[in-house]
C-alpha cells in the first residue's frame, strides 16, 4: 500500500510492517493534515492484518519529523477548525499508541514538536547516538504547547519535573541526555544498525521505560498544585503571563489533569485552540515563518567555499573561526599576537569537546582549524574575513597587505559593525569583492548576520556570502552599505535615550525595568554593557557623525571606558557583573510616565527611516532583523508590527509630542507618511 507521503512495505518478512514517511515536495518531513489523515488510513490497514510489529521511520536523510506544518497554523483560526484538527490528530496518535503489537520509532536525526509526539505514541524509540540526534518540544516558542497528545505522553514517559522543563523551555535534548531521560530506549551509530535494533526490539519486546519511583510523588494532587505554583513563580521571572501565556497553560494542564484520562487530551486540545488566537502566537508564528522563508531560499550563481582565512584572533575572530570549523570548513587563523591565536585555539578545543560527542567528528573538526600567524594560507582561501578593530585606517592598511595575496576569485569580508563599505574601498584594486559581514556577539548564540553590500559589490559575491551564512546555520539579512547598517543604527537612538534619561536622574535599574516591562529580554543599559561600552562609544561616534543625535553628555561613559570598565567582558561597566549576570541593585527612582514611549518609539522611528531609505528591502525583514539581532520583544512581532498595532497616526502624534518636550531627535521621520 502506498500514498503520496507514506509507504508501507515488508509486511510478509517477519510479519513486521515498515511505515516510511517521505513527504512529497518538501525537504523535511512535517505533519500536515493530509499526512496525518494518510497515517490513519495505514493504521486501519495495520489493525486488520495484525503484524508482529510496526517500525515508523523517515525517508529523509536529514531527520525524522520537524513538527507540524507551520503554514497550516496561519489558517487554523481563520477557518475555525483548530479544535477539530487537533482532536483528529490526537485520535490518530492514540490509534497508533493502542496497536496491540510493538511499535518502534526510528529517529535518524531531529524529532521536533509533532515529530517527537509521533515518536512518543510508539512503544519504543531508537535514535542515532551522535550529534545529529536532537529531540525537543519547542511549541512554546510559537506561543502554544504540544497538541498531539504530547503534554500527556511525555509526562507519563519521563515524569513531571523533566517533562515540564522540556516543554516550558522548548530546549533541545541530545543523544546522551535523551537516553538518560528515557526519551529514547537505545542509541545506535548508523542508519543500518538503527533498523536492525528496531527488529530486535520487536522480537524481544523489552520492558517499557518508566520514570523513577520517586517521580510518582508528583502525580499526587496536592503535590501537583504545590509544584505548579513553584514553577509558575520561576517562569514569571523570565516570561510574563500576559505576554507569554503558553508556559502557564502547560503547567495548568498538568496540575488539573495529572496527565491521566481522556480529559487530559481534551483539555490539551481546548488549551492549544485558545492559544492559537492570541497575538503572541500569531506574531511568533509569523516570525518563525519569516525565518524559515529566509533560511530556505535557494540561491543560484554562487562560488564554492571550502577554505576560510580569518585575520584577527580576538573574541569575534575566534568565535567566527569556531563557527566555520563546526560547519565543516577548513579555517586558518592569523594575528600579530601569537598569544591571541593560542588562546583562540584553546577556546575552540573546549567548545568542540563540549559540543561534539563523536570522536572522529571531533578530531576532524579540531584539525580543520589551524594557526597561521604569517598569513601563508591567504593565497588559497576562498574567503578572507577581516575581524580586527573597528577602525577605518587599520582596516585599509590591512587590505593593502592582504588583497595582493588573495586569489582573483576570493571574497574579502569585513566583520564591521557600523563602518560603511565606501569608506574602506578607496585603495582596493577590486572593490567588487568587498562584502560586509556583521556577526553579533556572542557569535554562537546570536542567529543574525548582516550581509552588507556597497554599490560596487558584485552580486555573485553577495549570493556566495548568503549561502555561506546559511551553511553556518545563521540568518542572513541583506543590507545596503550605510552607517550602522540596520540593527546598530536602530539600537543607537534607543541606547542614547536611556542615557538621556539617566542624565535626568532616572536610575539605571529603573530604565532597564521599563524596557523589560514592555517585553524586552534585557534593558538598554544592560544591553550596552553586554555589547561593550567601548564598542557602543565607537558606533555612536560613527552614527552621530552621519546623522546627528543631539548633545548627549558622554562624560560618564568616557570615564568608565578610561577606567577599562567596559561592561560584561571586563566584569564591570554601568553594572557590576558576577558569573555573567548583571547586578542591577535596587530601582530607587520614580518611573517617568513617558519613558517607555521615549525608548520604544525611538526604535520604531529609526526603523521607518531605514525602510524609507531602503537599507533593508521589506518591513517584515526589518522586524526580523531587529528581533534576531537585538532581542526586541518577539511576541510583539517586531517594531513595525507593534507600530501598526498601536496605530500609525497615534505613533506620529506621540512622536510630535515628545519632540516638543525633548527636542528634534523625536521628530517623526517622513517615512511614516507612506508606511502602512
Amino acid at each position: 500500500m502506498a500514498s503520496s507521503s507514506w509507504t508501507l512495505n515488508n509486511v510478509l518478512k517477519d510479519k513486521i510492517v515498515w511505515l516510511t514517511l517521505n513527504k512529497v515536495n518538501s525537504a523535511t518531513n512535517v505533519l500536515s493534515r493530509k499526512v496525518i489523515e494518510e497515517l490513519n488510513i495505514h493504521l486501519e490497514f495495520i489493525e486488520a492484518i495484525r503484524p508482529r510489529g510496526v517500525v515508523i521511520l523517515s525517508g529523509k536523510e536529514n531527520g525524522f519529523v520537524a513538527g507540524a506544518d507551520i503554514n497550516e497554523f496561519k489558517m487554523l483560526n481563520e477557518s475555525g477548525s483548530a479544535y477539530e484538527l487537533i482532536r483528529a490528530a490526537q485520535k490518530v496518535m492514540d490509534r497508533l499508541a493502542q496497536l496491540p503489537c510493538p511499535t518502534v520509532a526510528v529517529l535518524n536525526g531531529f524529532a521536533l514538536g509533532g515529530g517527537l509526539e509521533l515518536a512518543l505514541a510508539c512503544r519504543y524509540r531508537i535514535g542515532l547516538g551522535d550529534d545529529r540526534l536532537k529531540l525537543a518540544l519547542p511549541e512554546v516558542q510559537l506561543g502554544i504547547h504540544p497538541g498531539f497528545g504530547g503534554t500527556v505522553r511525555v509526562v507519563q514517559l519521563i515524569g513531571a519535573p523533566a517533562a515540564l522543563d522540556l516543554m516550558i523551555t522548548g530546549r533541545f535534548v541530545r543523544a546522551a541526555q535523551a537516553l538518560k531521560l528515557g526519551l529514547v530506549d537505545r542509541l545506535c551509530m548508523t542508519r543500518d544498525s538503527l533498523e536492525a535494533a528496531a527488529v530486535h526490539m520487536i522480537l524481544r519486546e523489552p520492558p517499557i521505560h518508566r520514570p523513577s519511583w520517586w517521580v510518582k510523588i508528583f502525580t499526587w494532587r496536592l503535590v501537583r498544585y504545590l509544584f505548579y505554583y513553584y514553577l509558575a513563580i520561576r517562569v514569571s521571572r523570565t516570561a510574563k503571563r500576559e505576554y507569554y501565556p503558553a508556559p502557564y497553560a502547560i503547567l495548568k494542564l498538568w496540575a488539573k489533569y495529572g496527565c491521566e484520562g481522556e480529559g487530559a487530551y481534551e483539555g490539551e486540545a481546548r488549551s492549544i485552540t485558545k492559544l492559537f488566537t492570541t497575538n503572541t502566537s500569531k506574531n511568533l508564528v509569523r516570525i518563525f515563518s519569516l525565518r524559515d522563508h529566509i533560511k530556505s531560499k535557494v540561491i543560484s550563481e554562487t562560488k564554492n567555499i571550502k577554505n576560510i582565512h580569518i585575520v584577527g584572533a580576538g573574541i569575534m575572530g575566534s568565535d567566527i573561526a569556531i563557527l566555520c570549523a563546526m560547519s565543516g570548513l577548513r579555517v586558518t587563523l592569523q594575528d600579530r599576537d601569537i598569544k591571541l591565536i593560542s588562546a583562540a585555539l584553546e577556546r575552540a578545543r573546549f567548545f568542540f569537546e563540549k559540543n561534539i560527542s563523536n570522536p572522529i567528528h571531533l578530531a576532524n573538526t579540531t584539525e580543520s582549524l589551524r594557526a597561521d600567524p604569517e598569513g601563508l594560507a591567504i593565497g588559497r582561501a576562498d574567503v578572507v574575513i577581516e575581524a580586527i578593530t573597528e577602525s577605518v585606517q587599520a582596516k585599509i592598511e590591512l587590505y593593502k597587505e592582504v588583497e595582493p595575496l588573495m586569489m582573483r576569485s576570493a571574497i574579502l569580508a569585513s566583520n564591521t559593525s557600523s563602518i560603511p563599505l565606501e569608506d574602506l574601498i578607496p585603495t582596493l584594486n577590486d572593490p567588487s569583492r568587498l562584502v560586509g559581514l556583521h556577526f553579533f556577539n556572542p557569535v554562537s548564540k546570536m542567529p543574525l548576520v548582516e550581509i552588507v553590500r556597497s554599490h560596487l559589490t558584485a552580486q555573485i559575491n553577495i549570493n556566495t556570502m548568503t549561502n555561506f551564512i546559511l551553511k553556518l546555520e545563521k540568518i542572513p539579512l541583506s543590507c545596503i552599505s550605510s552607517p550602522g547598517f540596520l540593527v546598530n543604527r536602530v539600537l543607537m537612538p534607543y541606547l542614547q535615550e536611556a542615557m538621556y534619561a539617566a542624565q535626568e536622574g532616572v536610575s539605571l535599574s529603573i530604565i532597564d525595568k521599563v524596557a523589560r516591562n514592555f517585553g524586552m529580554p534585557i534593558g538598554p543599559v544592560e544591553l550596552a554593557d553586554m555589547v561593550g561600552l567601548d564598542v557602543c562609544r565607537k558606533v555612536g561616534e560613527i552614527l552621530n557623525k552621519s546623522f546627528g543625535r543631539g548633545s548627549l553628555d558622554l562624560a560618564q561613559l568616557d570615564s568608565l571606558i578610561y577606567k577599562r570598565k567596559l561592561g560584561k567582558k571586563s566584569g564591570e561597566g554601568f553594572y557590576r557583573w558576577h558569573k555573567g549576570i548583571a547586578q542591577r541593585g535596587w530601582a530607587w527612582s520614580r518611573i517617568p510616565p513617558d519613558l517607555e514611549d521615549r525608548l520604544i518609539l525611538s526604535i520604531a522611528n529609526e526603523c521607518v527611516a531605514c525602510l524609507r531609505q531602503g537599507i533593508v528591502s521589506e518591513a517584515d525583514l526589518i522586524d526580523a532583523g531587529i528581533i534576531f539581532g537585538s532581542g526586541y520583544a518577539p511576541f510583539r512581532g517586531g517594531p513595525l508590527t507593534e507600530a501598526r498595532r498601536r496605530g500609525i497616526t497615534a505613533c506620529v502624534k506621540r512622536l510630535e509630542e515628545l519632540a516638543i518636550k525633548y527636542g528634534s531627535r523625536f521628530k517623526p521621520d517622513e517615512g511614516w507618511a507612506h508606511f502602512r
